[in-house]
């Protein structure tokens, strides 16, 4: 049985102040209301309204600038660039990518998925793990998790690939509309089976892209890691500077 469980506080909060951001009640270049402000209106200790506002910042809608507080910056913008992994992994059509669905599976949540999904840690998840190849070679592991209320009796379930992409799926058939991504980019080891999955050897580092796919309220829908080999890989941004 799944249950609802509901978001930590300081997500909760985060989410508020999102929406007056949204709103235009905090607009882009003012400043969010001091920590002091936030404890009296909402009841919540320092330490959350802390975590709150180191979240917001992470995510980019707001920054610090010294002298002068936290400041609005409003939604965070994409980056122009030629490398977009979330958007890739999204849209991808099982059906049709050059791979193969090795794993459809209810997991315990890893503690960054749990995380990013606002979920107690080891809590049940469905993962769809899916292995790009290219002439042979596997070049890409997307390993996909969705809350388990989320993805219960649908065919994100089934050991088949599905024959349209990630995000067509959940905003057709479960009338999720997804509209942002945030992607988190570090290096780990991956664990035996990914690594045997790569072709990777032993104690070799993979590039880690977690990407983060978010609801217009900032809610986390569907979190997708990203593994490559880091020997294969090279991303590449480019951007204007203001």
């Amino acid at each position: 049985m799944a249950y609802e469980v509901e978001a930590p506080k300081y997500v909760r909060l985060a989410q508020t102040v999102q929406r007056r951001i949204e709103a235009g009640t905090y607009p882009p270049g003012t400043r969010v209301p001091s920590e002091n402000q936030l404890v009296q209106e909402f009841g919540m200790s320092r330490p959350t309204v802390v975590r709150a506002l180191e979240l917001l910042k992470r995510d980019g809608w707001l920054e610090s600038r010294q002298g002068y507080g936290t400041i609005v910056r409003g939604r965070p913008t994409a980056v122009e660039g030629s490398d977009r992994r979330g958007r890739d992994t999204l849209n991808r059509n099982e059906s049709q990518a050059p791979g193969r669905l090795v794993a459809v599976d209810r997991v315990p949540a890893p503690a960054r998925v749990a995380l990013a999904l606002e979920l107690p840690e080891q809590a049940d998840v469905l993962l769809r793990r899916f292995l790009i190849e290219e002439g042979g070679e596997a070049v890409e592991l997307v390993s996909s998790y969705f809350p388990a209320s989320l993805a219960d009796g649908t065919e994100l379930g089934n050991f088949a690939p599905l024959n349209r992409g990630l995000r067509e799926y959940l905003e057709a058939r479960l009338k999720v509309r997804l509209d942002h991504v945030t992607e988190r980019i570090s290096a780990r080891l991956p664990d035996a089976s990914e690594a045997e999955l790569l072709g990777l050897p032993a104690n070799t580092a993979a590039l880690s892209i977690l990407v983060i796919a978010r609801d217009a309220s900032g809610q986390a829908v569907q979190v997708s890691d990203v593994l490559l080999p880091a020997n294969k890989q090279e991303l590449e941004h480019s951007y204007r500077l203001d």
